[in-house]
């Protein structure tokens, strides 16, 4: 028996967004400067940061949490993808649990780290600095979020996400430098 299959290949580009617009989940097309795609945009950044510390050796025991953390930022970004408006639009959020396991992780890496008596100047390692861009484009990615939540309404568990997870990253770097033996040079004013 000869089965015929079509298989549709899909394309990179598409030309839609030549005129300037992108297509929210459920068709609505809105410009690309919308602050609905610059919240989702900055997330995806983060993923890509997220991606960077996940590639270095020095996170291999890390890795299944960092790939955890890339997944629940994909349906963070889906979700703010999607068009409010339309009901047929699929609707994603994140691991009810997710919040709880960074703050698990952070506990858990603080239990070894000396108190902070001061603010810290990121670097030291390749590594620590990356964590703190990943920090930073995390903080970024929030207030994107909040901005948007203010004119529509966002998942209240996508900005706690958000929030906690910039807490953990400041917290991995901390770890990081510590387990690299890399100094810590605290802000001097």
């Amino acid at each position: 028996m000869q089965v015929n299959l079509i298989i549709k290949v899909m394309k990179i580009y598409t030309r839609t967004g030549d005129d300037g617009t992108t297509s929210l989940e459920g068709g609505k097309r809105v410009p690309k400067y919308d602050i609905r795609v610059e919240a989702y945009g900055s997330v995806d950044e983060l993923i890509s940061w997220i991606g960077l510390l996940r590639d270095h050796h020095g996170n291999d025991k890390r890795m299944d949490l960092l790939v955890y953390l890339q997944n629940q930022l994909m349906i963070c970004a889906a979700a703010l993808a999607s068009d409010p408006g339309n009901l047929n639009s699929r609707s994603y959020l994140p691991d009810p649990g997710c919040i709880s396991r960074l703050e698990m992780e952070i506990d858990k890496m603080e239990s070894s780290l000396s108190p902070l008596n001061s603010f810290i100047l990121p670097g030291g390692n390749i590594l620590v600095s990356y964590c703190h861009i990943a920090r930073c484009v995390c903080r970024r990615a929030e207030r994107r979020v909040l901005k948007l939540d203010q004119t529509e309404k966002t998942p209240e568990i996508i900005n706690k996400f958000l929030n906690r997870l910039a807490d953990y990253l400041f917290v991995l770097s901390r770890k990081i430098a510590l387990e690299l033996d890399s100094e810590e040079i605290e802000w001097q004013v």
